[in-house]
């Protein structure tokens, strides 16, 4: 997951499909709640909102194993468009492998409250990326999304497998839903789609960087079947700044600011 880009974003909708999922939106749009149980559709690398920030993009291009670690903190943890957190700070960080053959393994953590008694998020993943010329490169990879302290019957742990192809400054990405703790119409392996196109470029001289995301989710795993989702971010020294959105009706535009840093152990 990569922390540095705004891309992270649960969806969120009071419309649901499967009996034992109910979708998140209600407490943050003052929408009404059938019942507790909740679900969340994924992501190709998770972009902390970037939520800020780092999950370190685990690049292809190792020339050795390694161990390395991020911390973050933003003011509004976002995926894909949706506050994971009722609009409130939150602090994250991640521990990642990489080795020179490309593989990569690594977790992550962040407070999270979308469900019931759910204090925090911890992602488990691992993957492969590599270069396949010296234009394009790829990755690919499955994640496991946990809430260890969320209620029981909320049913809020799934997982997806990712893959994107980057040609330069841009990437190219999908997520397929792979598990689902819940059950019903909308929770099997595929059920779900997750189409993303970012692109960064440098800001003049400044030493800044822009980044531009976009999104697309089909399928019942979240009720609604067409979700786009949108974002813009400058990023300088560690810091990001953002703005995040998606086509939900009654969706505002979410602001926030992150910083993270990353080191070797």
């Amino acid at each position: 997951m990569n922390l540095a880009q705004p891309v992270q974003y649960r969806i969120q909708t009071t419309h649901r499909k499967c009996p034992q999922i109910i979708t998140r939106l209600q407490s943050e749009m003052g929408q009404n709640q059938h019942n507790n149980r909740i679900q969340k559709h994924a992501k190709t690398k998770k972009t902390v909102a970037a939520s800020a920030l780092a999950l370190l993009t685990l690049s292809s291009t190792y020339s050795y194993a390694e161990v390395t670690a991020n911390a973050a903190a933003t003011s509004n943890y976002l995926w894909r468009g949706q506050e994971q957190g009722g609009g409130d700070a939150a602090i994250q960080g991640g521990i990642d492998y990489a080795s020179e053959s490309g593989f990569y393994a690594g977790t992550w953590v962040s407070n999270a409250s979308w469900a019931d008694d759910m204090t925090y998020e911890l992602d488990l993943y691992a993957g492969f990326g590599g270069e396949i010329n010296e234009t394009f490169s790829y990755d690919v990879g499955y994640i496991y999304y946990a809430y260890p302290d969320a209620a029981s019957y909320t049913d809020a742990d799934f997982s997806e497998i990712y893959g994107s192809i980057s040609m330069g400054s841009f990437t190219f990405g999908a997520a397929i839903l792979a598990t689902s703790a819940a059950s019903g119409d909308g929770t099997d392996f595929g059920d779900s789609l997750y189409l993303n196109a970012d692109y960064s470029f440098p800001v003049g001289s400044t030493g800044a960087e822009m980044a531009l995301h976009l999104g697309h989710y089909s399928g019942d795993f979240i009720g609604d079947d067409d979700i786009i989702d949108y974002g813009v971010s400058v990023s300088k020294d560690g810091f990001t700044f953002g703005l995040s959105d998606n086509d939900i009706d009654g969706s505002d535009v979410k602001v926030y600011v992150a910083y993270a840093v990353d080191f070797t152990l």
